[in-house]
């Protein structure tokens, strides 16, 4: 640490999914507008939902909608410790943006004692550009089962000498134990960092609360610093990870004259980098079904779109005890279109190699044959921000799109002859069915591209629409209307001024 430290303040957790992230991707806007150098920081984060980095790494995606949000470029030491879950009980473990290694959790218990000088070296490398750190925990610091080895909780708010601020989600139910129950749980030592907390996700009237807050005061002599009211803006934002899917059942929208545009999504187990989906979702004439296990795809469909997993192979035998296989080539025969995205592109040819067992057993897996490639797991994985130009059928040619790559494996065969995207570098990506209805690439985020998406629901629509709306102009303002609703709800002077405790 440096001999005056940056102002930093953690937001911390009762549990997942209490909305810290975006707690954090608010307050980052907000200081950011009030001229401070802000830059976000989490040690420890588990996602499938991973974003490439302008230095050229993987971190998870909240960490960089943060970063987007102080307007800053995102790096690989803003999320230090990504793990990528494979399985039930082992993940891809990625430090600094690089995969290091493969684990099950009780080996990764053991590993994680010496990554924390890993993360305090990239945490005092975010603060050196500036005046405000804040860092997000993970799950909860009452998890006191693990602290030993904790890297994500106090055990990194000990080490860099943090201030803590505890979230409890009050729309789960259970909030004044939660925050009692986990400050009752901590040491002594770990008390010693914990400064004050927030209610989360409050609905109604919020004077109703104010009793609580001294049942609070009382038990843990914790100040609160803010009841935050529900935000109904936060699916205007990418979702952090699969729990947001695992909520939704569908998004829909109010089509024109009643003509929807329908596209069904499986859930996989393994889905990754869903964040492919909320360009579509936004559109004002698309339903957007996410598709659960038990649930058969509708027949009455535009488009089947596959994600991106992080374990092809697995997923692939999931989709197909769903059932999900035969639905597909039946929405095909009956005419329909078929996409598929990174891994969902692995999953539309004919078979999926990993011969080194690299996402999960060595083997093989048949795929759906509606594209004629294979696909082979080995190599190092590809991590890239990408520019480019799309084909369509129907005319549709030179259509500009952006996104980026984060996959391994090389696909080959004979559809690759009918590449659809030029990227940069003179780069063909994808493959398409002779007669153009089943197409799969490896770019994500192509949808996000205003004039691609557009064109591309056209010729689903088989009709003009009136053109797409400007995606990313759409995340600036949900962005600065979540700082504007932090700004309200909390005490960001008092924030501020923790913060700043830490120099003192």
């Amino acid at each position: 640490m440096s001999a005056r430290p940056v102002p930093a303040l953690m937001l911390q957790g009762t549990g997942s999914d209490v909305g810290k992230s975006l707690l954090v991707a608010g307050l980052c806007r907000a200081f950011a507008r009030r001229g401070l150098r802000v830059r976000p920081f989490k040690p420890q984060n588990m996602s499938n939902n991973a974003a490439v980095t302008d230095d050229g790494g993987e971190i998870g995606r909240a960490q960089a909608l943060q970063a987007r949000a102080c307007g800053v470029p995102t790096s690989v030491h803003m999320n230090p410790v990504l793990l990528k879950p494979q399985s039930d009980i082992g993940a891809q473990v990625v430090v600094q943006g690089k995969v290091l290694t493969s684990a099950k959790a009780r080996d990764y218990y053991r590993l994680k004692r010496d990554l924390l000088l890993r993360v305090t070296e990239s945490f005092d490398l975010v603060a050196q550009d500036a005046d405000l750190v804040l860092v997000e925990g993970a799950g909860s610091p009452a998890e006191v089962n693990l602290r030993a080895a904790d890297i994500a909780n106090m055990g990194f708010a000990e080490a860099a000498k943090i201030p803590v601020v505890l979230v409890g989600d009050i729309d789960r139910g259970g909030v004044i134990a939660s925050i009692v129950g986990t400050h009752a749980l901590l040491s002594e030592g770990d008390r010693h960092w914990l400064r004050g907390y927030i209610i989360n996700k409050f609905r109604g009237d919020v004077s109703l609360f104010e009793p609580a807050l001294k049942i609070i005061r009382d038990h843990t002599g914790l100040e609160s610093y803010g009841i935050a009211t529900y935000w109904h803006g936060a699916n205007r934002l990418p979702a952090e990870d699969g729990v947001a899917l695992e909520k939704a059942g569908r998004y829909v929208r109010a089509g024109k004259d009643g003509k929807l545009i329908r596209i069904a999504v499986p859930h996989l187990p393994r889905i990754a980098n869903f964040d492919d989906l909320d360009p579509l979702a936004a559109e004002p004439d698309v339903e957007l079904l996410i598709i659960k296990p038990g649930e058969v795809i509708p027949a009455d469909i535009d488009l089947v779109l596959l994600p991106g997993s992080k374990s092809t192979t697995s997923d692939l035998r999931f989709l197909k005890q769903q059932g999900w296989d035969i639905d597909i080539l039946a929405h095909y025969r009956r005419g329909g279109h078929v996409i598929g995205i990174c891994g969902g592109y692995q999953m539309l040819g004919r078979m999926v190699h990993d011969p080194e067992g690299i996402e999960g057993a060595a083997g093989s897996e048949a795929g759906l044959g509606l594209l004629d490639v294979e696909t082979v797991m080995g190599g190092d994985k590809t991590l890239r921000q990408t520019t480019g130009l799309a084909e369509l059928g129907g005319g549709a040619a030179n259509i500009p799109v952006s996104g980026y790559e984060i996959h391994m494996g090389e696909t080959s065969g004979p559809d690759r002859d009918r590449s659809w995207l030029c990227l940069e570098g003179g780069i063909a990506d994808g493959a398409q069915s002779v007669n153009s209805r089943v197409a799969g690439c490896y770019l994500h985020g192509l949808f996000g591209s205003d004039a691609f998406r557009s064109a591309y629901l056209a010729g689903l629509a088989g009709r003009v629409r009136d053109g797409s709306a400007d995606f990313e102009a759409g995340i600036e303002a949900a962005l600065d209307e979540l700082a504007d609703h932090v700004e309200a709800c909390l005490d960001l002077d008092g924030l501020l001024a923790l913060a700043r405790s830490r120099s003192d």
